[in-house]
């Protein structure tokens, strides 16, 4: 007689599968039980080196809860390889700030009602003397009301993608740089999750906007509403790599700075931009350009330092700015993000207040608070974190 699974049945199901567990068994194979938590990870992780010298992996975990009451999601441990000792461990409040309700950012918690999934932003950092993973294992513990009481569950390794980052040239000339809204815990880019087509992706996991800081630390300076009183306004933009453009768009005019524009169609968010093939699958995206200022169109090739364009405010934008990703396909929303460094660069300050700091500067023109590198620091091979200040030495 055959009988049907119901998730009302998991109290029972699941003790019967702890009875059966004593039987034992010849095959290495986990024996089959009943979770309320379902998880999995929704695109490997791959490493990449910061210009704080660590080694950074961002990625996400998406957890569903099965029953039908609330889960109240505790802790969530990440573990390397075999070992038994965690890389990180995100407990309580710090749960709460990384899981998000059906992905979207602003709706963070630590509880999943009955049937709701959540994704929860995950980044593990390792010290320049802590090997590379190959495994990331993921052991999630809560309160669960199906069981009146707390579980604790491990989930399906996933692996560690350890090619070698993609390797840029400078997108920009000269110095006073912000990178804004960068790697790796700013939520603007990194929780950026879209339901496209069918499946999540997360384009901009890597992405930074760039901005221009003068020497009173100012982003704008005059009329906060003039696209021409922002430093980074008409800056040229340069190839980062040789390559060939396989997308362009040129037709949209700037945006008025201080919000982001309402209604905009989908196909607009990325203004007027460029997208650059630089191989292997790879590519690069330049968004937000000035309008007539896209020197380049489909199928050209280009070589890098050519000058491709100028920062705008095209798009999706609300103040002016170089929007740049690299990524794994040629559409800027349909790709999924991928880690890039830049070949050399210095770092000249950095803004530790923030990102409240940051949009304060950027809504209101007072300066940031930085704080000096001394000297500055040089360094190859690594992308630039949030809210460093960054000289490309290349005037």
């Amino acid at each position: 007689m055959m009988s049907t699974l119901k998730t009302s049945g998991l109290p029972v199901f699941v003790a019967a599968c702890i009875i059966s567990s004593a039987v034992g068994t010849a095959s290495a194979e986990p024996l089959p039980k009943m979770t309320p938590l379902v998880g999995e990870v929704l695109t490997a992780p791959r490493p990449v080196k910061g210009s704080d010298g660590r080694t950074h992996l961002v990625y996400e975990l998406h957890l569903s809860n099965v029953t039908d009451q609330k889960a109240d999601v505790k802790r969530i441990s990440i573990f390397g390889n075999r070992s038994t000792k965690p890389l990180a461990v995100l407990e309580s409040d710090a749960v709460g700030e990384r899981l998000s309700l059906g992905g979207r950012r602003g709706s963070e918690t630590r509880e999943l009602g009955a049937f709701q999934f959540g994704v929860a932003f995950l980044h593990v950092t390792l010290d320049p003397d802590q090997p590379l993973p190959t495994v990331l294992r993921h052991e999630v513990a809560g309160f669960f009301q199906r069981f009146d009481g707390d579980m604790s569950m491990s989930f399906t390794e996933t692996p560690v993608i350890s090619s070698p980052p993609l390797v840029l040239g400078p997108p920009l000339r000269g110095d006073g740089y912000l990178a804004g809204d960068g790697c790796c815990d700013s939520f603007r880019h990194v929780r950026a999750l879209l339901p496209l087509n069918g499946t999540f992706h997360l384009a901009q996991r890597f992405a930074i906007d760039w901005e221009k800081i003068d020497g009173e630390h100012r982003l704008f300076d005059g009329d906060a509403k003039d696209v021409r009183s922002y430093h980074i306004y008409g800056q040229p933009i340069l190839a980062v790599a040789d390559g060939t453009i396989v997308d362009a768009r040129a037709d949209l005019h700037d945006q008025v700075p201080g919000a982001l524009p309402s209604g905009l169609p989908i196909e607009e968010a990325d203004g007027n931009f460029a997208v650059l093939d630089v191989g292997d699958g790879r590519f690069v995206l330049y968004a937000h350009m000035r309008p007539g200022s896209l020197k380049v169109r489909s199928g050209d090739i280009v070589r890098r330092g050519d000058v491709i364009g100028e920062v705008g405010n095209t798009g999706n934008s609300s103040a002016p700015h170089l929007h740049l990703q690299a990524m794994d396909g040629p559409s800027g929303l349909l790709s999924n993000g991928l880690p890039y460094v830049f070949d050399a660069f210095s770092i000249t300050a950095v803004d530790k207040a923030g990102t409240a700091d940051f949009d304060r500067a950027e809504e209101t023109g007072t300066p940031l608070t930085l704080t000096p590198t001394l000297p500055p620091l040089r360094l190859e091979k690594a992308l630039p974190l949030d809210l460093t200040v960054v000289d490309w030495g290349n005037r």
